[in-house]
């Protein structure tokens, strides 16, 4: 149904953009950059802590919920959609601040 490009990596970049969005809403007051910058961390963190296999780890990835947010193996592409995801929300985050800071047409001016 998805291109296979979408399939693959979609979820993963997705998920990079949810976090940043979560922490925008979580710190309001924070930059762009910070966002995009803790997003980034956080999601690195979680996908490099795929690679620590103890069995307690591993039970606990197998919890319902529990492995869609710690995931279950490490890969290098997942850093990839990551990148792009925050990168995607950093983008949309400056667009909206930039629309909400114009200033609308002055009525002043109509004759």
């Amino acid at each position: 149904m998805f291109p296979l490009v979408v399939a693959e990596y979609g979820g993963d970049t997705l998920w990079a953009a949810m976090v940043f969005w979560l922490l925008a809403l979580w710190r309001v007051g924070a930059s762009t950059a910070q966002l995009a910058a803790t997003a980034m961390g956080i999601c690195t963190v979680i996908e490099l802590s795929q690679l620590y296999q103890a069995s307690w780890a591993i039970s606990l990835r197998a919890k319902p919920g529990v492995g869609l947010i710690l995931g279950q193996g490490f890969l290098w592409s997942d850093l990839v959609c990551y990148a792009v995801g925050v990168a995607f929300a950093a983008v949309l985050d400056a667009l909206l601040h930039a629309l909400l800071q114009a200033k609308p047409p002055s009525s002043a001016t109509r004759a």
